[in-house]
């Protein structure tokens, strides 16, 4: 028995060393390609070039990344084409927008895979050092967020068009806290709303922490915004002790189900995916590949620079997240669809 498991140990080991020859062999001199399902110049496409940059080098065979641009439905268009088109041999992976495998698991018809099947890597932020914040003008008339929920104040919310995710926490806001809260949608991004709030056209916005101080760092810095109630967190985040989080104010267990799966996208907000079928050795040198690039010296200074959040997560954390969030129940994803049917008051 003895000689029978050395034999089986170094048939493992042996096949081991086969597999990673062979990842080598087949990454050495080729070039990934990288999906990302957005316009080039935004958030996600700076973030997937940045990956582009370092992956390479911690991949067996060092292959180059070439970035491809195939912006459409949201993200829709790239993550439907890495899911179904792309090849499996280990040689494309795609971003995730991160809204996407929520809209899987409420069966959104435009959705053609199931999220759990994809071959993740895994996600450069996990929103730990991140809130999403609803946020006032300094001088308005609300000085905390029960100001709104006993109706002294009502606070009118710039937000974006339908879907998106400060028009989504809006109506959360409004629907689910009860806040005293009107919707506003059209604009078209966070620094038209921002400049709607320095107009007083609108009284403030929901926006995150890193993107405030990447694009409003002065109005930030000045106190110029209020921050009421701050979203995608289980605790307060460090800079923010005085600020509730959504899920302490919210009435009910119906309700506090509805923010969680609605703060889902948050935990895997810059997400990388391969596609389904992936050789389980190569899908493990790309996973290993994401880990180590994230400990790199030279990726982590220039995303420090680029002020992207630092807090990865590898696809087992992935994984588990869309496992819970699929087993979500039915009445809890009507609900949410429901509210987010809304657009305004």
């Amino acid at each position: 028995m003895r000689i029978t498991v050395l034999l089986l140990s170094a048939f493992a080991a042996t096949a081991a060393v086969a597999q990673a020859d062979d990842s080598a062999s087949f990454y050495a001199g080729k070039n990934l390609r990288l999906t990302v399902g957005s316009s080039a110049g935004g958030g996600t496409d700076i973030v997937a070039r940045l990956l582009a940059r370092h992956i390479g080098k911690h991949v067996p065979g060092q292959p180059g990344v070439v970035v491809v641009n195939q912006p459409g439905g949201g993200g829709l268009v790239g993550a439907n084409r890495i899911a179904n088109v792309a090849a499996r041999d280990g040689s494309e992976f795609a971003t995730m927008e991160r809204a996407i495998p929520q809209l899987a698991f409420m069966g959104d018809a435009n959705v053609h895979f199931d999220p759990l099947k994809l071959t993740w890597l895994g996600s450069l932020s996990s929103y730990q050092n991140d809130a999403f914040m609803l946020l006032v003008n300094a001088d308005h008339p609300a000085r905390s967020v029960e100001d709104l929920r006993s109706g002294a104040a009502k606070a009118r919310l710039g937000a974006s068009q339908q879907g998106s995710t400060n028009l989504t926490f809006a109506l959360i806001s409004k629907e689910v806290l009860g806040l005293n809260v009107e919707a506003i949608s059209g604009y078209a991004g966070t620094a038209k709303i921002s400049l709607a709030m320095t107009a007083r056209e609108v009284d403030g916005q929901l926006m995150g922490i890193v993107s405030v101080q990447a694009s409003q760092r002065h109005l930030w810095e000045s106190k110029a915004m209020r921050p009421l109630v701050q979203f995608a967190r289980r605790t307060r985040h460090p800079i923010l002790p005085d600020v509730p989080t959504g899920q302490e104010l919210v009435r009910d267990d119906a309700g506090r189900a509805l923010i969680e799966f609605a703060e889902l996208p948050f935990f895997m907000a810059q997400s990388f995916v391969a596609p389904p079928g992936v050789p389980a050795h190569r899908a493990r040198a790309l996973r290993e590949a994401f880990m180590k690039m994230t400990k790199d010296a030279d990726y982590r200074a220039e995303a420090r620079k680029l002020e992207i959040d630092d807090s990865p997560i590898g696809h087992e954390t992935i994984e588990a997240l869309l496992a819970k969030a699929k087993a979500t129940p039915a009445p809890v994803i009507e609900s949410f669809r429901k509210v987010i049917a809304r657009t305004g008051p």
